[in-house]
């Protein structure tokens, strides 16, 4: 593996599924694996899990992390081709990242997108813009479009907790939110989910909230959310905004925050969240509190989905 920006780089999911679920049972049994290598985590917007995850995943492999919040710790970063920097940017990616390149062995990047053009977000020009420049192997930590090490940290949940003999029930539903949120995370399960191909797969989401096509092509779509919900095994919740009105709330959906009431012909459903969320907002405090919830299982394999991608990079080293 090269880079991890898309579940497009990964040739055997159910491989690396089984690695981190390893990693769980004995997490420095390749401590050795990462020695001498340095590894960089790069934030261009706030982080807790993703940070820390990926730190303890590099400490168990023996790498050095090194962490900068490029906001407020480093230069401000141009990224146009061709650009007069008379204004706010301060040092060119052209300059930067060979430099980052240098220092490390593997860079991880964060990033997010604007919400503003659409066009924009889904070039993914800021990791894109590191890889062709550090020349080093590129990890995203979230980019403008996808969360992948959050997409196999669910499958890692999924395949530990499922125990019946047949696919399961996924059900990926909208949830309310009080402000426009990007599209990543649902873009990444929904392209995870169905590169698995280990679920029957569906996802649920008001009229004007369907996702690009360029994630869903030949994924079930329904804006009844009851009629979706029944019999899953598995909810995964999340808010994104519009895709079609780009960046857009399309009016109140309150009534799409689930609760019990909502699973009620759902009595199996496990729910699934990558936090942070806003109680009794998206999902409320009877789930969140009730034996339903996977969401801290979810946070702790963060480290053990790092953790097998950061190995499968070293060894290409």
């Amino acid at each position: 593996m090269k880079n991890f920006i898309s579940v497009k780089d990964v040739h055997d999911i159910e491989a690396l599924i089984a690695q981190g679920l390893e990693y769980k049972k004995d997490p420095r049994k390749d401590e050795s694996l990462g020695r001498n290598k340095r590894i960089g985590l790069m934030f261009f917007n706030p982080s807790m899990r993703t940070r820390l995850s990926t730190q303890l995943a590099a400490k168990n492999l023996g790498m050095d992390p090194i962490v900068l919040n490029a906001g407020s710790e480093g230069w401000t970063l141009e990224f146009t081709d061709g650009a007069i920097m008379n204004g706010t940017t301060v040092e060119h990616i052209k300059d930067a990242a060979p430099i980052l390149g240098a220092y490390f062995d593997i860079l991880c990047v964060r990033t997010f997108p604007k919400l503003q053009s659409q066009a924009e977000d889904e070039s993914d020009h800021v990791i894109q813009s590191f890889i062709k420049y550090a020349k080093i192997p590129i990890v995203s930590l979230e980019s403008a479009t996808r969360h992948p090490l959050q997409s196999l940290a669910d499958l890692i949940t999924m395949t530990e907790t499922f125990r019946e003999k047949r696919k399961p029930k996924v059900v990926l539903t909208w949830a309310p939110h009080i402000k426009p949120i990007p599209h990543c995370v649902a873009n990444s399960f929904t392209e995870w989910t169905q590169a698995w191909n280990q679920a029957d797969f569906v996802v649920t989401a008001p009229k004007g909230y369907e996702l690009s096509t360029q994630f869903t092509t030949g994924v079930q779509f329904s804006t009844d959310q009851a009629a979706a919900l029944e019999g899953a095994d598995y909810v995964y919740v999340k808010n994104w905004s519009s895709v079609h009105e780009y960046g857009k709330i399309l009016g109140d959906h309150s009534d799409w925050m689930l609760t019990e009431k909502h699973l009620r012909h759902a009595p199996n459903a496990k729910v699934m969240h990558c936090l942070p969320l806003r109680r009794n907002v998206e999902l409320s405090d009877e789930i969140l509190d009730g034996p339903r919830s996977l969401l801290t299982q979810m946070a702790m394999n963060r480290v053990w989905s790092a953790q097998s991608v950061l190995s499968e990079i070293l060894k290409g080293l």
